[in-house]
């Protein structure tokens, strides 16, 4: 299971953070609410394209003694399964959606400059989630009066702040940003369906 690591700064301060275990451990288990804290169980990899870095970074991984099941302590400038960081994301559907730039240039502006074909993806993925993401962000912020979903949830995401909307909409409902990908359940593990509950 994946949570969100409470750090604001740089990447490069993120990495040199990550060298106390007992920086940012859970106090309990989130999966089966066991008491007391996990025990430190190494790190995975990630790749990950920043503004200002584009590398591999460490994501501390966390053993609950308990139920025996991992916890990862994803960095909130992360967003799970894209390897581009929030902001790049946010720079470029804002340049695109909202200043109305060609696809080709709002790649460019974002930086780094990127294929137009990976903005693409995550212009499709916001549009099919914009109309969700209105309506659970009602929570943080008043809707924004607005030509269309996609409008006004960009919007109330400038309102809320990207990194703090992704908090509460990942820490708190478990929903991604960009809605979860294809064969991924609500709360990141996959999906599995028994052949009786498939339909005829």
């Amino acid at each position: 299971m994946q949570i969100l690591h409470p750090f604001a700064g740089s990447v490069q301060q993120y990495n040199e953070q990550l060298a106390d275990p007992d920086c940012y451990r859970p106090a309990h288990c989130p999966q089966c609410q066991a008491k007391g804290p996990l025990t430190a169980h190494g790190f995975y990899t990630r790749t990950l394209i920043d503004t200002a870095f584009d590398g591999i970074i460490r994501v501390r991984r966390y053993l609950c003694q308990a139920c025996q099941r991992t916890v990862s302590l994803l960095p909130e400038f992360v967003l799970p399964y894209l390897r581009s960081s929030l902001t790049v994301i946010g720079l470029f559907l804002i340049a695109r959606l909202l200043r109305g730039q060609t696809l080709q240039s709002a790649a460019a502006s974002a930086p780094p400059a990127m294929p137009y074909q990976r903005g693409q993806f995550w212009v499709r993925r916001f549009r099919a989630q914009a109309q969700a993401l209105c309506a659970t962000l009602a929570a943080l912020t008043q809707p924004a009066p607005a030509l269309d979903f996609v409008h006004r949830a960009l919007a109330m995401l400038e309102s809320t702040g990207w990194i703090a909307a992704h908090r509460f909409l990942f820490a708190g409902v478990r929903c991604h940003l960009l809605g979860w990908p294809r064969g991924l359940a609500p709360d990141g593990r996959r999906a599995a369906f028994s052949s009786a509950a498939a339909p005829a």
